[in-house]
């Protein structure tokens, strides 16, 4: 696949394909691969012995373990304007300028609006249907998906990135400037997310009222004004108290 793979991938960025999720623009299943091929590269952790030892895992790199963590780096990336909402809440705890700054990146540029795909609200949290841009990368033989648990009950899913999906994330980012946004968001999600589990991450998520307060099969719908106004008002304190202008 190669550089043949990351130039295909790339011209999967053309929003006018057909696709389109609710109230959102289309986001074809090649794109929907690359972008959790990102994720999955930048939050993977190295095998443990037992697995090194099996021999499906030869080509293994690195394992990300369970959707529940993949779906909700997933929905950063999907909703940057709850992105940006939680480097408000890192901002606040920490005094640290960077998150602030990135945060009003984000907030003051249509970004809210043009890179939103929803997600629906589902038992464990945000969820998106994750199982066609999945298939992309492992017929590609970039990953591979282990379920773990018994026939009856899927207990978790792991995804582990073998050698050849490296190479092609590598790939995509010296040569399909297309998915450079991608690149740049998931390496903000990933330092963001820190090593907090999926249950960790699910937890700041439900923090948000309106996030936890959407029926469980709805959309989760935008906070863009919200986070907007709060960007808002911390300029306007640090205005008041002379802390310079972000």
């Amino acid at each position: 696949m190669g550089r043949a793979c990351a130039a295909h991938y790339a011209g999967a960025m053309d929003h006018n394909r057909a696709g389109a999720e609710p109230e959102g623009p289309p986001t074809s299943r090649e794109q929907d691969a690359v972008r959790l091929l990102l994720l999955i590269d930048g939050a993977c952790e190295p095998l443990s012995v037992p697995e090194l030892a099996e021999p499906v895992l030869q080509q293994a790199v690195g394992v990300m373990r369970t959707q529940v963590k993949l779906q909700k780096l997933d929905f950063w990336l999907r909703n940057p304007d709850f992105l940006a909402n939680e480097l408000l809440n890192g901002y606040e705890a920490t005094g640290e300028g960077e998150l602030l700054e990135h945060a009003a990146a984000i907030l003051d540029s249509e970004e809210p609006e043009v890179r939103r795909y929803p997600m629906l609200r589902h038992h464990f949290g945000a969820y998106g249907w994750l199982d066609d841009a999945l298939s992309v990368l492992r017929s590609a033989g970039l990953i591979i998906r282990q379920r773990r648990g018994t026939i009856d009950r899927v207990r978790q899913h792991d995804y582990y990135l073998l050698q050849h999906g490296r190479q092609v994330v590598q790939e995509i980012i010296r040569e399909a400037p297309a998915f450079a946004y991608y690149v740049d968001r998931v390496g903000l999600v990933l330092a963001l997310a820190g090593d907090r589990r999926g249950s960790e991450l699910k937890d700041m998520q439900y923090r948000i009222p309106e996030y936890a307060e959407t029926p469980r099969g709805q959309e989760i719908r935008s906070i863009s004004a919200k986070a907007r106004g709060r960007l808002a008002a911390l300029r306007q304190e640090l205005a008041t108290h002379g802390g310079g202008q972000v």
